[in-house]
């Protein structure tokens, strides 16, 4: 029997990266699994890809910026499965770089209303779903926020707000729903193989891998891993915690 066997878990940015292997890792392991997005075409394939497994997912398309997007996907996973027991909050954007007396306030305001305020909504109208489920253990929420909300970096500002205001608000919350049967954790990754690192010019990526002990980025499927520990019973009793998954990057 699987980790998550029979639950229904909504992944956020399901398409691609983190959210795409977390999606078919839930799947291999029993869950229902909603997955979210922006690309109809990516989120469809991916939705494919799990059913041809002989799993059950379905995809909708979600923008996270938008509150009433948000709402209705949290309704159209419980009106297809019947209830929500984990959500995995996903979503990251890469950012202008500038030091601050030069930002624009709308390169600010975009990053927050994905990375930040998007995921805090999820967590929201996911929260009032898993409310009503019956039994003393309600559900469990995984954000993913990075090790640059841990560590500093230099002519960065609206991801690593972003990043550390999801792990405090994060820890915050745990406070608040644990004791009504509700368990929130976050996962920070250091640097992973994803799309986002693709238009990196290959001497940085190079400088980047230098800066991890273990010699190289993090796959998907690592952090994967991680998530779904937080998600399953595995953790039942780890609540607000911050599982830093960087090959090292900060114990240095």
């Amino acid at each position: 029997m699987g980790l998550l066997q029979n639950r229904v878990s909504v992944v956020i940015g399901a398409t691609s990266g983190i959210g795409l292997a977390t999606a078919k890792k839930f799947a291999e392991e029993g869950s229902k699994v909603v997955l979210a997005g922006r690309n109809l075409e990516r989120g469809r394939a991916a939705e494919r890809s799990i059913r041809e497994k002989g799993r059950q997912a379905s995809f909708f398309a979600c923008d996270v910026t938008k509150e009433q997007e948000i709402a209705r996907l949290m309704d159209q996973a419980e009106q297809t499965y019947g209830r929500i027991d984990v959500l995995v909050g996903n979503a990251g954007i890469p950012e202008k770089k500038s030091p601050v007396h030069e930002m624009k306030l709308e390169d600010l305001t975009r990053v927050l209303s994905t990375d930040l305020i998007g995921i805090i909504l999820c967590n929201k109208y996911a929260i009032q779903h898993m409310l009503k489920n019956k039994g003393p253990q309600k559900g469990s929420i995984v954000n993913v926020a990075s090790i640059l909300g841990v560590v500093g970096s230099a002519n960065s500002i609206a991801y690593p707000a972003s990043k550390a205001g999801l792990v405090n608000f994060t820890r915050s919350q745990a406070v608040t729903y644990a004791p009504q049967g509700i368990r929130m954790n976050c996962v920070s990754p250091g640097y992973v193989n994803t799309p986002l690192l693709d238009k990196l010019p290959a001497e940085l990526i190079r400088s980047k891998v230098a800066l991890h002990p273990i010699g190289r980025f993090a796959e998907p499927v690592e952090i994967a891993n991680a998530i779904l520990f937080l998600a399953s019973d595995l953790a039942s009793y780890v609540v607000g915690s911050n599982l830093v998954v960087d090959g090292g990057y900060t114990a240095q």
